[in-house]
């Protein structure tokens, strides 16, 4: 039984149409990652599958019940503000108390920051404090929006490792965007690519095998995975549901690529 189901969902703001028949299920403990250029409609994708934005047309089918975490981009902090880990993380959920706090945070690898003042902290910590806050409630589906953003390679391995053993763990299904080539490929059971609609989607191996993703994305991308757009070289319905690989070509470098 799928976790959430998304069945033809359109979204638009006024007359500009964001997403177009997007249909995708997410199954228990799988891992899914949405690739796309930037204003292809990632993010509003998210927002949707939490509530945040509703559906022009289409449906959402959720399981009953089900749990879901966030990790958004990023998370301003006022340098100013006297306030700890441990009091950030009990502020969206009075009922999580310390032993709960103290455990989402061995959960995503930083147990020692219970005590830490938010505003001491690292990019990559902060990172792993807003991943304990979505897993107090040990959700079923964990959303994370671009959540190594302005991390460095090894700070965003490290991450997504993180991610991955949280997976295992607690068999949470995850759902992320990433530019990150290395997360496609080693952390990812399945890739949708994302541009408005559904393009194209199937398992790491079976779009790494294809020589239109050996031409975009070559040898030499040191893990950063570069924004693109979808040459198509065949036409498609809108609603087809069959996996196939696209015609692609570079827009950017990857070191452009950075959001």
């Amino acid at each position: 039984m799928s976790l959430v189901s998304v069945e033809n969902v359109s979204v638009g703001y006024g007359a500009n149409t964001v997403l177009r028949n997007v249909s995708f299920a997410v199954t228990p403990k799988e891992i899914v990652t949405i690739v796309g250029p930037n204003g292809s409609g990632k993010t509003t994708l998210l927002r949707t599958l939490i509530g945040a934005v509703r559906p022009s047309t289409g449906r959402i089918h959720q399981k009953p019940g089900l749990r879901i975490g966030y990790v958004p981009q990023k998370l301003h902090i006022d340098p100013t503000l006297p306030i700890t880990v441990d009091r950030f993380l009990r502020l969206p959920n009075n009922k999580a108390d310390r032993k709960a706090c103290a455990a989402a945070l061995e959960r995503a690898g930083v147990p020692d920051l219970t005590n830490r003042q938010m505003s001491a902290l690292s990019g990559g910590q902060l990172q792993r404090v807003l991943l304990a806050r979505a897993l107090i409630n040990t959700p079923d589906l964990l959303l994370l929006d671009e959540a190594t953003q302005g991390l460095d390679q090894p700070g965003s391995a490290a991450f997504y490792r993180q991610i991955e053993e949280v997976r295992r763990d607690t068999g949470c299904a995850v759902v992320m965007i990433s530019h990150e080539l290395h997360v496609v490929m080693s952390a990812s059971d399945r890739v949708i690519c994302l541009n408005g609609h559904v393009c194209c989607e199937g398992t790491p191996e079976i779009v790494s095998a294809a020589p239109e993703y050996r031409a975009l994305f070559g040898t030499g991308t040191g893990g950063a995975l570069a924004l693109y757009r979808h040459d198509h070289d065949h036409a498609h319905d809108e609603n087809c549901d069959h996996d196939h690989v696209h015609n692609h070509q570079n827009e950017q470098t990857p070191t452009e690529a950075a959001e």
